[in-house]
This record gives structure tokens, C-alpha cells and sequence, in this order.
């Protein structure tokens, strides 16, 4: 029996979004309101084309609720691999939310749509459409703009350190890139790195140091900004070539590991941090030495 969604323009409507069933991709329309996520808001729409996607799930959800996800093939959406796994999930664009009452519902569009898949593992390239430039964001130490082909880093007055002000301005062709690492502004250190092909071997350079990262943090490069920033990016970098794996960070100098502690320790005080983000992080720094 033929799969009925290939008539095209079957809508299924969730929490925050609209899933609308195309014949080789499924169109999602992210609402617009005070509760729905600003991540969803910033994209707007996505069509996410079948061959993207390996898998599809249908799992109970909180409170009263059924949660449908799409699984994208690694490297199928530059947005997902900027993300690197560190979205909250509640922030997950291949989720649609929905009452419990419509599980039958659910499961009949996710047998549907299993029927339809043919391509798993991962993908030679994007297949997703990444946000569309120009786009630009405020970091804690720079504003950050990209207009399709360079990266451009101007630096504040009031955050950015010494090193990048001797450094100055950045501006980074996308020809000059092999890659990026996006670190979430939701987690202490957050940071957009951009990885040169000219650069040598992993350094120790920290993020406040590096002429070639922007800093987040208290209130800064927030995710609907900075993560859609930086898939745009890394599509533009794939599309001229494969990027660079990120490298494992080296052992820190001791000295600078209690620097950050008592950094810490001051956002603690200063109510920034919370009692667990404070115990977690510094452990995190403990294990670095």
C-alpha cells in the first residue's frame, strides 16, 4: 500500500510548531509567542528534506504530552553540527510537542514517515539550508557580523582583553577557514572559535586571549543569535571544503586555572552563578590540572 503522505500538505500542529508532510521533505513553521523558544523564533521556517533524516521517534513527553522527533544524519544540518549536542531540549528544532490525546495521530505520521526514509548515516555534505546571511550578534568582548564571505570581529572597549586590542580588529575570509568550534553561551566559557587553515598545532590559548574567538556569557552571544551565526558560517567553510576536526584541548597552566576559580568564585557571590553551576564548573577546572 502506497504511503498516504504522499499527497503532499498533511499538517500536523504541536506546541511551538507546525510540521506540514511533503512528498520528499517535512516544511516546519516555529510559532511566534512569549513561550516559544527564541531559537525557534530566529529560524522561522526549515524545510528539512527526507534524505536529511535517518530516523524518526515517538516518545511520552512531560506532562500530559507526546514529543514526534526527526533524527538528522550527522553533518546534515550545519545548524545541529554547530551545536555539537549541546542544545537543551527543550530548544531542539527536530521536536514537535503535542497532547497526549494525539498519540495515534503522532504514531500514524511516524510510521509514515519511516516508510519514506532511505538514506542513514553520515552525510558528504549539508542538506539543510543554513541561516542565510547577512547575520551578526554582540559577544561580551566583540560584535560579531558576517556577510557571506568574511567573519568580522570588532572589539568592545569594555570586555575585550588586552591581547585582542594589540591584536586589533578581525576580519576572516571564509577561504581562510577550516573550520569552528561553538561552545553555548548556557554553559560557563562560552565561545565562538574560528579555526584558520593556516594555524599550526592545538595551543593552550584561552578564548579571552585568542584574536580569533569571541567570548559569551551574562547575557552575551546568546543561542537564537550566536548558534544560527555560527551554522551559517560552517556552511559556508563546507562548501569550499571538509572542516577540520576540533582538537582536544591541552592541560592549563595551574596559575590560570585559579585565576578562573576565583573569577568564578566572584559571579558565585554576585548571584550570576548558581550554588550547582559554581560546585559543577569548578570541578570541571579541578580535573584540567
Amino acid at each position: 500500500m502506497p504511503h498516504t503522505m504522499s499527497r503532499m500538505g498533511d499538517v500536523l500542529a504541536g506546541f511551538h510548531a507546525v510540521w506540514e508532510f511533503e512528498s520528499d521533505s517535512v516544511l516546519i513553521r516555529y510559532e511566534r509567542g512569549i513561550r516559544t523558544p527564541k531559537l525557534f523564533q530566529t529560524l522561522g521556517e526549515r524545510r528539512i528534506p527526507l534524505s536529511a533524516v535517518e530516523g524518526v521517534t515517538l516518545d511520552r513527553g512531560k506532562r500530559g504530552t507526546v514529543v514526534l522527533r526527526l533524527r538528522p544524519r550527522p553533518g546534515a544540518d550545519p545548524l545541529m553540527e554547530a551545536a555539537d549536542g549541546q542544545l537543551k531540549e527543550g530548544s531542539d528544532p527536530y521536536r514537535l510537542v503535542l497532547p497526549a490525546e494525539r498519540e495515534t495521530l503522532a504514531e500514524y505520521y511516524a510510521d509514515e514517515l519511516r516508510g519514506l526514509l532511505t538514506e542513514s548515516g553520515p552525510a558528504e555534505r549539508h542538506l539543510v539550508a543554513p541561516p542565510e546571511a547577512p547575520l551578526h550578534f554582540k559577544a561580551y568582548d566583540a560584535k560579531a557580523s558576517f556577510d557571506g564571505t568574511s567573519v568580522h570581529f570588532r572589539w568592545s572597549w569594555t570586555g575585550a582583553s588586552s591581547a585582542k586590542w594589540k591584536a586589533g580588529d578581525q576580519s576572516f575570509p571564509v577561504t581562510d577557514l577550516s573550520g569552528l568550534e561553538w561552545r553555548s553561551p548556557e554553559v560557563f566559557e562560552g565561545h565562538l572559535r574560528l579555526i584558520r587553515r593556516s594555524a599550526g598545532p592545538a595551543t593552550s590559548v584561552q578564548p579571552d586571549q585568542d584574536p580569533a574567538t569571541v567570548v559569551f556569557g551574562l547575557g552575551y552571544g546568546p543561542v537564537h543569535e550566536s548558534l544560527p551565526f555560527a551554522a551559517a558560517v560552517l556552511a559556508a567553510v563546507r562548501a569550499r571544503g571538509p572542516v577540520a576536526a576540533v582538537p582536544a584541548p591541552s592541560r592549563r597552566d595551574p596559575a590560570d586555572i585559579a585565576e578562573r576559580i576565583r573569577h568564578l568564585g566572584e559571579l558565585h557571590q554576585a548571584g550570576l552563578v548558581t550554588d550547582e553551576e559554581f560546585a559543577g564548573k569548578k570541578a570541571e577546572l579541578l580535573a584540567e590540572l
